[in-house]
């Protein structure tokens, strides 16, 4: 099966900055993707690339099995795209928005526009400038998700927005991803990624840390805290396929968040000479997070299950 997204060692440098480095990307159709990063850490570079918007430095990108460099528009008709802050015409009303980019579209762009502003209450005489963030959000929806695209793009698309209102923009992804189609979901808050996201990957300062099914990351990847004798006291070096996300030491402990430890490795942690206490449990994934993105991590992980 064809992927939605996919990129090979994509690349966009500025003049004074790294926006990303070899990012390579397979995205199926009917996931939600979340693509997690703190801010600047090149997500919205990615959605302006994916969206023609943006030409990389190099790699090679294809959207709906399109080069968005070279046919934007063909790229954006099959898209949906929702920002943390919609541009919309203010002095429209909208019913009039909802008139202004049906001409864009097929014929059956304005019913379903309107079917989804009366599903969301909102009066298609209001001015969008008497609108609240909520509302605003809802009609940037409405209109993303009007032509039925194959991809829905959402950058942030919550910050800011009532509990209310994020509850059903999160639902609109999983009902996306339930009909097949595929959202791509660039966030910092972890806790609505693990509400409907099933593949993630984690993305620092321009290069993908972690990458794979959400599950499966949660099930693979440990924090171990070993307790020693000495603060200088060296401990068994872990064998493949441990990879060590993250390493600190405070006084006598030292923390580490490994993927792929097994029991076999965590007793050659205990019987090492020194070593008083090893305890080990799943790390939550927003743990995983700030392992992956903290300054200096052991090691960059690969692709989870790949």
């Amino acid at each position: 099966m064809q992927p939605v997204i996919s990129t090979k060692a994509l690349t966009m440098h500025f003049r004074r900055c790294e926006a990303l480095t070899e990012v390579d990307l397979d995205i199926r159709p009917g996931t939600v993707f979340a693509l997690l990063g703190e801010n600047g850490a090149g997500k919205t570079t990615m959605i302006r690339i994916l969206t023609g918007f943006q030409r990389p430095t190099k790699g090679t990108c294809t959207v709906c099995g399109i080069d968005p460099q070279s046919d934007p528009q063909a790229v954006r008709k099959q898209i949906g795209y929702v920002s943390d802050a919609p541009a919309l015409y203010d002095w429209m009303s909208v019913a009039q928005i909802g008139g202004f980019t049906a001409s864009f579209y097929d014929q059956h762009f304005l019913p379903a526009y309107q079917s989804m502003i009366r599903r969301y209450e909102i009066q298609p005489e209001q001015k969008i400038r008497h609108l609240s963030k909520g509302q605003r959000a809802k009609v940037a929806l409405s209109l993303s998700l009007a032509h039925d695209p194959s991809l829905l793009i959402m950058d942030e698309p919550t910050s800011g927005l009532d509990p209310k209102v994020r509850r059903s923009f999160l639902e609109s992804m999983i009902d996306r991803a339930a009909t097949g189609r595929t959202v791509f979901l660039s966030s910092h808050q972890i806790s609505e990624v693990e509400r409907v996201a099933d593949t993630i990957a984690i993305l620092h300062h321009g290069r993908i840390r972690l990458i794979g099914d959400l599950n499966e990351i949660r099930e693979s990847i440990h924090q171990v805290i070993i307790d020693t004798d000495d603060p200088l006291r060296a401990i068994s070096k872990l064998n493949e396929p441990a990879e060590i996300l993250m390493e600190e030491t405070q006084g006598r402990s030292r923390q580490l968040f490994v993927r792929n430890l097994d029991n076999e490795m965590i007793d050659t942690l205990r019987m090492t000479p020194g070593v008083t206490d090893v305890r080990c449990r799943l790390a939550t994934l927003e743990e995983i997070f700030v392992a992956c993105t903290s300054p200096t991590p052991t090691l960059e992980p690969a692709a989870a299950g790949h």
